[in-house]
């Protein structure tokens, strides 16, 4: 029989009976006497009619006890829907378990909710989900796998709120950690909270069982996060106090490599974590920490430093080994040959490593003996293995002075026997600029040729408007120092002077021409014959007026004027001519010209002692053509 929920006591509800009975007695006992009159007489010999007053009478005298009346009350069920109930297993088909639950029908669960090993027997008492009191069909809809769900939610519940540790089997893999099983629970396990150390590899941590602890419940999401980590944390927080008490500087600890960095490398010292630098790995130079340890591995470090209130350990790998300097003077005499791998290469010289933590410097000067090296970089590349040798040893700043050159022998110790003064020579042209040229005498040793001695005649600006790279030239020695490691040549003196020829050819008063080669703001330049430049300049007249008689000569004409003047340092013939010598004048420039060269002494050509006004201008063309100012280093521009 099922029973509705009843909220009154039994006592109440016999009382109230009464009084039912009461309003109806008179009914009721018409109602026998007709139906006994109606029916057979002797059908009712055996039944007493019971009058209110005698109920009334048996009421007043019987008291329920409180223990049959909360077992009354045990019988009633407070049933709604979406809450955990039990129920008894009351039938079994191929699709449904039937469980009642105390309501008018019994509650259906569909089997497949129920594993093999879980199916319940006929009279088993099992804790279901109530879905739906009455669906479309009238029936009674219950859930096995709900209402485990929320015994084990409420069980995690439970676990969150007392951080009681709880164990988990890790299932798959996802984006940022690891799903965990908590027995028909899910959670998330951030691959941040999987291990106090960095993970490399997450796989190896699959279909494995481990303790977790619940650090976020979302109940209204039913998202559940957990952590390893916190666990490993509090085991680990007495061993830091333990190893803090006994640490000092100078113990010696095993550890392993947590994490390594650009910087340095943590190394887990059992609870806590220490910093050995890149500095304090080799006494050598490295790039990168990789190159010395990898993770995971166990080394025994040195505790250089360390901070109580800050929980910092600084570590050292090298102070386990004696400083490489403190026998360098023994090891590396100077003289010996030394072989290093280039480390570092900069503007001034290349370091070579001799064994980890002692370094030498080959400086540029070093290198070569003959050939000008501006970087090291033009010989060597960082790795090379180069043999040097020790030049001195600085102890105390922690230096050592390489050479290479010093190998092999100086070819300038017998250069001024080879290549005496006046001698001449063939080389091959290496290099031109604007000072001169660079001329290859022999593999290593170079001479210059100065710009000015290119040619007898010509006024040459840049060394290539008389010689081209490569070209192959006979040229004769000037000097040679030794102590300065530079040979002087001259080009121009494997031929002889031609300036007294020349000065011969041009005596004074001679009229001459040639074709227009330079029109200057203060004179024109003509190429005259004897391959000799020959200048006319412009007389005292205002610059307005000498740019409008400049105008007046076009590049390629022919020109004439008249000699007054050689003069072989400037490599020109000073010319003169009426019409560029400007107006003014009460007597002929002309005539005056000539009648100061008719009163002169021919054969003392070249010593003319003409007035100086005369030749102003000239001069002001040359320094036109030619401006002054000081060249570049040859040494640089070698």
């Amino acid at each position: 029989m099922n029973k509705n929920k009843i909220t009154e006591p039994v006592g109440e509800d016999i009382s109230k009976m009464a009084e039912v009975i009461v309003e109806s007695k008179d009914d009721t006992l018409s109602n026998v006497i007709e139906v006994k009159d109606y029916l057979n007489p002797n059908l009712f010999d055996d039944v007493r009619v019971v009058t209110y007053q005698e109920i009334a009478a048996s009421t007043e005298n019987e008291k329920i006890s409180d223990e049959i009346n909360q077992a009354y009350l045990a019988t009633l069920v407070d049933i709604s829907e979406h809450q955990l109930i039990k129920g008894r297993v009351v039938g079994l088909n191929e699709r449904d378990v039937l469980i009642d639950i105390g309501f008018k029908s019994e509650g259906i669960v569909d089997r497949n909710e129920f594993s093999e090993d879980e199916l319940p027997m006929i009279g088993d008492q099992v804790e279901v989900y109530l879905e739906f009191l009455e669906d479309a069909g009238g029936n009674t809809i219950l859930s096995k796998e709900k209402a485990d769900f929320l015994k084990r939610w409420r069980d995690l519940r439970e676990a969150f709120e007392n951080q009681t540790t709880i164990s988990g089997k890790i299932i798959r893999r996802i984006k940022g950690g690891m799903v965990v099983d908590l027995e028909v629970v899910q959670a998330f396990l951030p691959g941040s909270q999987i291990d106090v150390r960095p993970i490399q590899d997450f796989d190896i941590y699959l279909n494995k069982m481990i303790e977790l602890r619940i650090v976020k419940f979302n109940e209204s999401r039913k998202n559940i996060v957990v952590s390893h980590k916190v666990i490993l944390e509090d085991s680990l927080q007495v061993q830091r106090e333990t190893l803090f008490k006994e640490l000092e500087i100078g113990s010696i600890l095993e550890g392993r490599v947590k994490n390594v960095t650009d910087f340095g490398v943590f190394v887990d010292l059992g609870g806590i974590d220490g910093l050995l630098h890149i500095t304090d790995l080799s006494w050598g130079r490295i790039n990168h920490p990789s190159e010395i340890v990898s993770l995971n591995d166990d080394i025994t470090v040195k505790v250089i430093e360390y901070d109580e209130e800050r929980k910092r350990i600084s570590l050292g790998l090298k102070q386990l080994t004696p400083h490489p300097w403190d026998e360098v003077e023994i090891k590396y005499p100077v003289g010996n040959l030394v072989t290093g791998k280039i480390v570092s290469l900069t503007n001034y010289g290349a370091f070579i490593e001799i064994e980890p933590g002692v370094e030498g410097l080959i400086h540029v000067s070093e290198i070569s003996w003959t050939r000008h090296i501006k970087n090291p970089s033009e010989e060597y590349s960082l790795g090379d293995e180069v043999d040097a040798q020790v030049l001195s040893i600085h102890t105390d700043e922690r230096k050592i002075s390489l050479g290479v050159k010093q190998l092999s022998p100086d070819p300038w110790d017998e250069i001024e026997e080879k290549f005496m003064v006046g001698t001449i020579h063939k080389g091959k042209v290496r290099n031109l600029t604007r000072f001169g040229a660079f001329i290859e005498l022999k593999e290593g040793i170079d001479g210059l040729v100065h710009i000015s001695d290119l040619s007898w005649t010509k006024v040459i600006h840049h060394s290539r408007e008389i010689l081209e790279k490569d070209q192959k030239i006979e040229t004769r020695v000037i000097e040679v120092s030794r102590e300065n490691r530079r040979i002087s040549l001259g080009y121009k003196q494997v031929q002889d002077d031609p300036w007294p020829a020349i000065t011969d050819h041009y005596e004074a008063g001679k009229e001459v021409s040639g074709e227009i080669i330079r029109v200057l703001d203060k004179g024109i330049i003509i190429q005259l014959d004897m391959d000799v430049e020959g200048i006319i300049p412009f007389g005292k007249m205002s610059k307005k007026d000498r740019r409008a008689l400049a105008n007046q000569y076009e590049v390629s004409a022919n020109l004439s004027g008249i000699v007054m003047k050689v003069t072989p340092d400037d490599k020109k013939v000073v010319l003169y001519k009426e019409e560029l010598a400007g107006i003014g004048r009460t007597k002929s420039a002309t005539d005056e010209v000539k009648e100061y060269l008719k009163n002169q002494d021919t054969s003392a050509n070249e010593k003319l002692n003409l007035p100086q006004e005369l030749f102003a201008a000239a001069k002001e063309a040359e320094k036109e053509e030619n401006p002054p100012g000081t060249g570049p280093d040859p040494e640089s521009e070698k």
